[in-house]
């Protein structure tokens, strides 16, 4: 259900819809539904927030000024393997910050995400 002023959709560019849904399938079990063949969407069920990917030849990275979406992992290390084996590339390497650690990767569509840890 939508609450008044919260955020509750978010969308993304994407080059390569099969890929970017494997992808988040794989690593993340995200369900997607397809509507029509240049946009798919996924739901808060697995995501924690709804939104789509929009087929179009664009990334977001926050090195160009791109909000950075990042997930949390109560172990980092998996969540990590996972990314790199479903075709992941870890564009910041696994670093500590007050309150914890993370890494940046893109997924195969270029898309700069994070993943945080205690």
């Amino acid at each position: 259900m939508a609450v008044h002023e919260q955020l509750n959709y978010v969308e993304f560019a994407a080059n390569d819809l099969q890929a970017t849904k494997a992808f988040f399938s794989q690593v993340f079990d995200w369900q997607f539904t397809d509507y029509g063949p240049e946009y798919t969407a996924f739901s808060a069920d697995k995501a924690g927030l709804d939104g789509g990917f929009y087929k179009a030849p664009l990334n977001a990275l926050t090195a160009n000024g791109s909000a950075l979406l990042v997930f949390y992992s109560a172990d980092i290390q998996q969540t990590l393997a996972k990314v790199e084996q479903h075709g992941g590339l870890v564009i910041k390497p696994l670093f500590d910050f007050p309150g914890g650690c993370r890494f940046h990767f893109t997924e195969p569509s270029g898309n700069e995400f994070a993943v945080w840890s205690e």
